[in-house]
């Protein structure tokens, strides 16, 4: 089958295209098949490091862990990270070329990574049995269509037969699948072989009728009606599309050993990055954990997380406006734990002096760790391995700040004082022995009679999590049909459906 290929699309943003690939991925290695995910361009605060020092998404590292391969930016060759709701960084092969407006990008810079996206698509195909695509917002975007590179052009370059996944539990998804169908042209349709529903709920007898009828009104057969699926907890792509404030990350079904709980609160600063990083302290049994925006949600938090931000500046005035900061320094005076992560460490420090990311000089930090941070062109990505409180310790690094460390007691790359924490390293909680320590500190420094529990695995918890969503697939979707598609293409002779694309 080497080289087989399948596009997976959505009627909208979050519509379930990151699991579904994943799910696929997942499924197709548990029976033997090769296979490795795609997306041509990705729009994310979330990202990860690579092996060889490449920055891409975390949903493509975590499509590629459900495929059992090593992530490499082949998968995701070009990243955009938002500054603003107006532009973005560009990353290409894993490694920033710029900020770019929406318009400039769209204007004629995206086009021109049409080629080496192909490429990198073409590169993987010849390296394994199937790959699985991930499109991005919805194909019929018709305003884009022009220099799309990641939805129908890279399906029609590579003659990628296309899946599009609904999010029926939003409401309106035979609207969204004829609707999507219908916008594209005779060439872009004829690459559409069916639907997929996400996030159903009740008795799938009762959707039946309305699939029956999608068929009669587009020529097109339903793969799967996948049931809406509690705690899966994967790596979410994008944290600017939904308001986090007050968001509970879901953690597993299990008391706590001790007599006390755990609470967490993050702060939801703007451009926040990589929020995945407390996925792991939610996996702890008794541990809960809250995105807060207000200073009197600080008050009954056991720990509060200063997360990474694309703009650490930006952040810093946020937490002030809100009164964050001043609830913060009320922390750090009384001893209780915060911790700072990444742009969140840079936040905590005495001062940042930033001509590169928001260009705004010298400005003041929170000053409750001893660090200066100046911001460089170039971008740290690392995967770094070290030690903490007597566990090792594995993170990654995506900052541009380069902290001067000039106090307090060493801490990975950063520095503790008192019960205040800070370091560059994002995914260090996933460390399971680390974690454990980190926990057990919180707690003491908190008064808790909390006990981390001495089996949590992050890596098995994830592993099992991935396998629920090959479970998905095998259970709900048609796998038969699924594998002709990625072994054969778009069946021929698939009906227009009018207008087309205008």
């Amino acid at each position: 089958m080497r080289g087989g290929g399948l596009l997976v699309a959505g009627t909208t943003s979050d519509a379930g295209k990151s699991v579904v690939t994943a799910g696929i991925c997942r499924w197709l290695v548990r029976q033997g098949v090769k296979v490795a995910p795609f997306k041509g361009q990705n729009m994310s605060l979330n990202s990860f490091v690579t092996r060889e020092g490449a920055e891409i998404g975390r949903a493509q590292a975590m499509q590629a862990q459900a495929a059992r391969v090593e992530p490499t930016a082949l998968m995701n060759p070009v990243l955009l990270k938002p500054g603003s709701d107006r532009s973005s960084q560009v990353v290409l092969m894993g490694k920033p070329v710029g900020e770019l407006s929406a318009r400039g990008y769209h204007g004629g810079r995206q086009r021109e990574l049409f080629e080496p996206v192909l490429a990198c698509l073409e590169d993987l195909r010849g390296m394994y049995d199937a790959v699985i695509c991930e499109g991005a917002g919805s194909p019929a975007e018709i305003n884009l269509r022009r220099t799309d590179i990641v939805n129908m052009g890279i399906a029609r370059a590579a003659k990628l037969p296309v899946v599009v996944v609904g999010d029926i539990d939003r409401g309106g998804v035979f609207a969204q699948f004829f609707g999507t169908t219908a916008l594209l042209s005779p060439e872009d349709q004829s690459l559409i072989a069916g639907y997929l529903v996400n996030k159903f709920r009740g008795d799938v007898t009762l959707l039946e009728p309305g699939l029956d009828m999608l068929h009669g009104l587009t020529g097109r057969r339903t793969f799967g009606v996948l049931p809406y699926a509690h705690g899966l907890g994967i790596d979410e792509e994008d944290g600017l599309r939904v308001s986090l404030r007050g968001t509970v990350r879901e953690s597993v079904v299990a008391p706590p050993l001790g007599a006390d709980v755990l609470r967490v609160a993050v702060c939801a600063v703007p451009l926040m990055s990589n929020f995945t990083d407390v996925d792991a302290l939610a996996a702890e049994p008794g541990v809960v954990v809250r995105f807060v925006d207000r200073p009197e949600e600080l008050v009954d938090a056991d720990l509060v997380v200063v997360p990474g931000t694309r703009g650490t500046v930006k952040a810093l005035a946020w937490l002030r406006e809100r009164g964050l900061a001043d609830a913060l320094a009320r922390r750090a005076a009384e001893g209780r734990p915060v911790l700072g992560i990444c742009g969140g460490f840079q936040a905590l420090g005495e001062r940042i002096e930033d001509d590169v990311e928001s260009k705004a000089g010298v400005v003041d930090g929170l000053g409750l760790l001893p660090v200066r941070v100046r911001f460089g062109v170039e971008k740290t990505l690392a995967r770094p391995v070290g030690e903490a409180l007597g566990e090792r310790v594995e993170g990654y690094e995506i900052h541009h700040g380069v902290a001067e460390v000039l106090g307090g007691a060493a801490f990975l790359d950063g520095c503790r004082v008192g019960s205040v924490w800070g370091t560059h390293w994002h995914g260090s909680l996933e460390s399971d022995g680390f974690r454990r320590a980190f926990l057990r500190e919180v707690a003491a420094a908190a008064g808790r009679r909390f006990v981390p529990a001495p089996d949590t695995s992050f890596g098995a918890l994830r592993e099992e999590q991935l396998d629920r969503l090959g479970d998905l697939i095998e259970e709900h979707a048609d796998t038969d049909a699924l594998l002709r598609l990625i072994e054969r293409g778009a069946p021929e002779g698939l009906p227009f459906v009018p207008p087309g694309a205008p």
